[in-house]
């Protein structure tokens, strides 16, 4: 690399054999190369090229405020098989206007508007589960998850409903295979993975085009409440015209975004709490009531010490200044979300589980970074934790969730999310009726200097 560009220190080894060592155990190779390499160290990634991974706040602060037009997250794999239409696939003017558009239905009146939908479709779920034996929660909550973004984001129900629930999970599944390795994405045959992924994405438009047509012919169109009504609003004030290929990639997209994401944290959150007896008690005794400050500390504590995705990345489109170096355009920069997550340095007693470190209190910006930051910072990050908010007061006050002394699970990456290597095994005892509400007569006392304390 000719000056005046410097990098940091790295591994030598060829990009291939990076690129393996990722797939197999990423964490881990993270782990290692901080431990040797320092806190920034570059490397080649096939695919990807030259690489830099950064894992303190400082850094991680340099990326994220760094100005649009010099890093860009539009140009990688995923936006590639989402479409141009994704959000993942923008940058600059056209990320932020598409950006502005999107943000105001994940926060707000209109986020708490789907309060009832999501306690709808947990419950639904849950009352499949069985008592007294061990099974994965995972299965579970991926098909809450993709439920209730079926019908909040792509306002779908009936048979709409149930063809996209049948044909987005493998079709996901699919698309994260496609995104590993290029050559696969081309159209080899029927039964190639492009092929299947044509085939596939062609009946995918086709029902989404069925749910803009009947957006479009609903007379009531400005009282409903999912998020394709106000895409269809938006591009009808902003040009007459619909363009249905935007809104079917953009649809994937935050389908994409917050289905087997979420699903992996709550499978973390039963994994974490089942080990943890006191603060499983304690949230109990909170879901009795309406005050949610511990479950909240619970979900973020959980997203740092399993964050289910472990590192964002941004190309270099200009002279890219960073720390003591000097990034050149076409390099990429990472910000290492677990390495930093798990550094003591930066989170007191990193590696032990403690919910009460958030209680009242807002986890650092760029100290805690499970859903990335700036203004590529995850569009649904409020929506995922008031959604794991939601199905964790549900599961608590319906069932109780029996505890093990069994090792914690390992990560175990999935393609788009890292998730519990047992899918978070589970074991539950539905409660009685009224069981909850007799509860916390005997313990009001207790519970409502619990609450105050956890408050003040």
């Amino acid at each position: 690399m000719s000056e005046p560009y410097r990098l940091p220190d790295g591994p030598k080894t060829p990009e291939l054999l990076n690129g393996l060592a990722f797939l197999v155990a990423r964490n881990r190779i993270i782990k290692k190369w901080q431990r040797r390499y320092g806190d920034a160290f570059s490397m080649k990634m096939p695919g990807f090229g030259q690489m830099v991974i950064v894992t303190t706040p400082e850094l991680v602060k340099q990326v994220y405020t760094a100005k649009p037009d010099v890093l860009h997250g539009g140009k990688n794999p995923l936006g590639e098989i989402l479409g141009p239409g994704s959000l993942f696939s923008m940058d600059e003017e056209q990320h932020l206007k598409e950006r502005r558009m999107l943000l105001p239905p994940f926060h707000g009146e209109r986020m708490r508007s789907y309060e009832a939908i999501i306690e709808e479709e947990a419950e639904a779920a849950m009352d499949a589960w069985p008592e007294g034996v061990e099974f994965a929660a995972i299965e579970s909550f991926q098909s809450i998850t993709l439920r209730i973004i079926l019908r909040t984001v792509f306002g779908a129900e009936g048979r709409e409903l149930a063809e996209l629930e049948r044909l987005l999970p493998p079709m996901t599944t699919l698309g994260q295979r496609l995104v590993t390795a290029p050559i696969l994405r081309r159209d080899w045959g029927r039964r190639s993975p492009g092929g299947r992924w044509k085939r596939m994405h062609a009946a995918y438009r086709r029902i989404v085009d069925k749910l803009v047509d009947d957006h479009l012919a609903d007379p009531a169109l400005d009282e409903r409440i999912d998020i394709l009504e106000l895409m269809l609003r938006a591009q009808l004030e902003d040009g007459g015209e619909v363009d249905r290929s935007d809104v079917a990639d953009e649809l994937l997209t935050l389908l994409v975004a917050g289905h087997e994401t979420t699903a992996s944290a709550l499978s973390w959150c039963v994994e974490r709490l089942r080990r943890h007896p006191e603060i499983l008690r304690r949230l109990e005794e909170e879901a009795r009531g309406e005050e949610n400050a511990l479950r909240l500390a619970t979900a973020e504590e959980v997203l740092r010490v399993r964050p289910v995705i472990n590192a964002t990345a941004r190309l270099v489109m200009k002279p890219f200044p960073i720390g003591e170096w000097l990034m050149p355009p076409g390099s990429r920069v990472v910000t290492g979300i677990a390495p930093l997550h798990k550094d003591g340095r930066f989170h007191e007693n990193a590696r032990s589980f403690d919910p009460d470190r958030y209680v009242g209190k807002k986890p650092d910006t760029y100290a805690w970074i499970p859903f990335g930051g700036g203004m590529r910072r995850c569009l649904g990050a409020a929506f995922a934790q008031f959604e794991i908010d939601i199905v964790l007061r549900t599961l608590l006050r319906n069932f109780e969730l029996q505890t093990t002394t069994a090792p914690g699970e390992r990560e175990m990456f999935r393609g788009v999310a890292f998730a519990p290597s047992g899918g978070g095994a589970t074991v539950v005892r539905r409660r009685a009726l009224g069981e909850p509400e007799a509860a916390q007569s005997a313990a009001a006392p207790d519970s409502a200097d619990l609450i105050t304390a956890l408050n003040s």
